[in-house]
């Protein structure tokens, strides 16, 4: 099955159900990647799940895409741009709603993975919209407050269900910022694991084997 032209580029997986609507994940990756990246993890998920894996809006030079710009700046350090990152978030939702069309999809059954700042957006767009994900994978990334709409906290994210995970020596994102993860699931009374890993930033084959086995159980 060929992807449609939906509005993000992406890949896609088939689902090995035929007759009814489908579980689907939407993969969505780090800083100067692309679609490729994760989806080296399509042939390991369920057979059962739509696997739909999502290239970021903006382009990089000489290669490569990102959700959001992240700048590094002489005077003010490193900073993202957090309004670039509201911008994909909504492009995501919108990416998402085609795609469901598109694709047959169930729309009570979706998932998201992402990995690093595609964690941070996966976590934008599950807080923001509950009522549109029922599990989210979240892979060496934070919770970016400033990038969630207003109000999000008197949503219902009741039917939403979280697993987080790190590196302990993570280089590039630091440990202590994922560490604030279940405190602020807790807040939001979501259903959550969180784990640590001995690595750095990346996924580990044990931490792939954890969330896989967390996933198969909720689909």
């Amino acid at each position: 099955m060929s992807p449609a032209h939906l509005s993000l580029t992406h890949l896609l997986r088939t689902s090995s159900i035929k007759t009814d609507k489908k579980p689907a994940i939407f993969l969505f990756h780090g800083y100067g990647s692309n679609e490729e990246d994760l989806f080296s993890f399509a042939a390991e998920l369920p057979q059962e799940l739509q696997v739909i894996s999502v290239r970021a809006p903006f382009d990089l030079e000489p290669f490569g895409h990102a959700w959001y710009a992240i700048n590094f700046d002489a005077e003010y350090g490193k900073w993202s741009d957090d309004a670039q990152a509201g911008e994909s978030r909504d492009k995501i939702v919108a990416f998402i709603d085609e795609a469901i069309v598109a694709y047959d999809l169930d729309e009570r059954n979706i998932s998201l993975l992402g990995f690093s700042q595609g964690t941070i957006l996966s976590y934008a767009v599950a807080l923001s919209f509950p009522e549109k994900v029922k599990n989210l994978i979240a892979l060496s990334g934070y919770i970016n407050e400033n990038i969630l709409v207003e109000g999000y906290q008197k949503k219902d994210h009741s039917g939403l269900d979280i697993y987080a995970s790190h590196g302990q020596v993570d280089q590039v994102i630091p440990l202590e910022w994922a560490q604030k993860t279940p405190d602020f699931l807790k807040r939001l009374n979501i259903d959550h694991v969180y784990e640590e890993f001995p690595v750095g930033h990346g996924v580990s084959p044990q931490n792939f084997y954890s969330f896989r086995k967390w996933l198969s159980q909720r689909i």
